[in-house]
């Protein structure tokens, strides 16, 4: 029998790196998801077929971890493929790069697809553990947020803890924006490294910088529910500063962060892990979600046009 499952992108609205250290995070399935089978082999072990677009280098730089995240994935869900493998086929919408949740997509989609096809029935709860437990593969310690918005879908509201805080966000409408992508592949588990040297080398800046994050969370919140994009594109300014003080951002975003400006986005910052990856553009309107679109393709980057907050992506 073929297991199937899926999993959605996501974008950070606010406050990642900082999610880490408990300070409050927002973030959204996106409405482009990868989608996993799951078929029995007549040998041991597991084989992969990979047939999702890719930012260039994407899939080679992260085999390994990938590999890692399969096995540890298995093992949380007490598997054995020692006598009948399996072949595990990835595909779907979501293009593969760096900020859009494209790891925590796949655990998410696998550990559904091993569900279905070993009549497990699991709920979306254990579904999110297993998919954690996936993501370290991809990112050592992760804060769970990927993973919990690409099971869950919607905007959600997320505190790390001893127990993670999740809660829905539900805006009147969903909000359009634009994704745009440097095609660079961003290593997350060496960004998170730096913030944490740096932080600990300098406490007093820091508390400072994620004390105003925590702030700005919470802002957020009230902005989205009152559909207030003005003082949201405001604070996702903000954000992106705050990112840059603590040394996330790179050339590339920041050109791609004030090329969205430039072009009406009411708000634009890096989404995902920095130094790479992608930028999310506030563009609540079909129009100007086209307009800042066409800009940044015209400077030879990828764009992903999408809404966050739909009650259920896809």
């Amino acid at each position: 029998m073929t297991g199937e499952g899926i999993g959605f992108g996501k974008a950070i609205l606010f406050n990642e790196h900082f999610v880490v250290y408990g300070v409050p995070a927002i973030v959204s399935a996106i409405g482009k998801y990868t989608i996993a089978k799951v078929e029995p082999i007549n040998k041991s072990g597991w084989n992969l077929n990979d047939n999702r677009k890719a930012t260039p280098k994407y899939k080679e730089d992260k085999i390994e971890q990938q590999k890692d995240s399969i096995n540890r994935i298995l093992k949380k869900m007490n598997i054995d493929l020692s006598k009948k493998g399996i072949e595990i086929t990835l595909d779907g919408n979501l293009y593969c790069a760096s900020g859009i949740g494209a790891s925590a997509a796949s655990c998410v989609a696998i550990a559904r697809a091993l569900s279905d096809h070993y009549d497990l029935n699991l709920s979306d709860e254990e579904i999110n553990e297993i998919a954690y437990e996936g993501e370290r593969g991809y990112h050592g310690t992760p804060s769970g947020i990927d993973n919990t918005a690409s099971t869950f879908g919607g905007l959600i509201w997320f505190e790390k803890g001893e127990n993670n805080v999740i809660e829905k966000i539900v805006p009147p409408n969903p909000i359009e924006i634009v994704m745009g992508d440097t095609g660079k592949v961003a290593d997350t588990t060496a960004a998170v490294a730096g913030v944490r040297a740096r932080k600990e080398k300098n406490p007093e800046k820091y508390k400072e910088i994620f004390d105003r994050a925590d702030n700005i969370a919470y802002l957020a919140k009230d902005a989205i529910q009152d559909e207030d994009f003005k003082e949201l594109g405001k604070l996702m300014n903000e954000n992106h500063k705050l990112l840059q003080q603590i040394e996330v951002s790179s050339r590339e975003l920041d050109f791609m962060v004030k090329l969205a400006r430039d072009q009406g986005a009411l708000g634009a910052k890096l989404t995902g892990g920095g130094l790479g990856g992608n930028i999310i553009a506030l563009t609540p309107s079909r129009d100007l979600q086209d307009d800042v679109a066409n800009a940044i393709e015209k400077e030879g980057f990828q764009t992903l046009k999408t809404v966050i907050g739909a009650s259920r992506q896809g």
